[in-house]
C-alpha cells in the first residue's frame, strides 16, 4: 500500500537497465525464485514448529514469544514512525532521528530479526529444533550484510544530516543515542 502510485523501485530499475534483454528471465530466477528459495530457509524454525511441535507451552515457548512480541513491536512502531515523518511536509529531504529511530538506524530491521530469532527459541522447545538456526542466521546476515542495512546506507554515503546521525547511533541494536565526535 505504501508504493501505490510510485514509480518503481530504483534498485529494480537499475537492475533492468544492466540486464537488458535478459531483464524478465533475470529478474524472475534471481527476484522470485531465490526469494522464495531464500524465505523456505528463513521460515524453518516455523514449519519445524508446525510439524513437530507437540510438546505443553513451556517456558521457551514464553521466552520467544516475548522475544517475537519485542520485534514486531520494534518493526510496526518503527515503520508507523517513518511512514509519518515521512507525511510530514517539514520533514520532506531530512533523515528521521526521532523516536525509535534516535536508539537504531533502522528499528524496523531489528525488529524483523528479533522476532525471527523469538519464533527460533520457541523451536528451541521441540525436539531437534536447534537444527533450524539456519533460519534466524540467514535473515540476520541479510539485513546486516546484504541487502538491508547496506543496500539502504548506499543511499546516504555522500548526506552530511546522515553521516552525523550515523557518528551518533547505533546501526542496528538499540542504544540510547551518543554524543557526535
Amino acid at each position: 500500500m505504501r508504493n501505490r502510485g510510485k514509480p518503481e523501485d530504483r534498485r529494480y530499475r537499475k537492475w533492468k537497465e544492466e540486464w537488458g534483454r535478459h531483464a524478465v528471465i533475470r529478474a524472475y530466477l534471481q527476484l522470485f525464485i531465490f526469494q522464495g528459495l531464500l524465505m523456505i530457509i528463513i521460515s524453518l524454525p516455523v514449519t519445524y514448529i508446525i510439524t513437530f511441535g507437540q510438546n505443553p507451552f513451556g517456558f521457551l515457548d514464553i521466552l520467544g514469544l516475548i522475544i517475537w512480541c519485542t520485534g514486531f513491536t520494534f518493526e510496526a512502531v518503527g515503520d508507523y514512525q517513518l511512514m509519518k515523518y515521512k507525511k510530514d511536509p517539514a520533514s520532506r529531504g531530512k533523515i528521521m532521528t526521532q523516536g525509535l529511530w534516535s536508539y537504531t538506524r533502522h528499528p524496523n530491521y531489528f525488529g524483523e530479526v528479533t522476532l525471527w530469532w523469538g519464533i527460533y527459541i520457541i523451536a528451541l522447545s521441540v525436539p531437534m529444533g536447534w537444527m533450524t538456526v539456519i533460519g534466524p542466521l540467514t535473515i540476520t546476515l541479510l539485513i546486516l550484510k546484504v541487502s538491508g542495512i547496506p543496500l539502504l546506507e548506499e543511499k546516504y554515503k555522500n548526506n552530511p544530516e546522515f553521516q552525523a546521525y550515523k557518528r551518533r547511533t547505533s546501526a542496528f541494536f538499540p542504544f540510547p543515542p551518543g554524543k557526535e565526535a
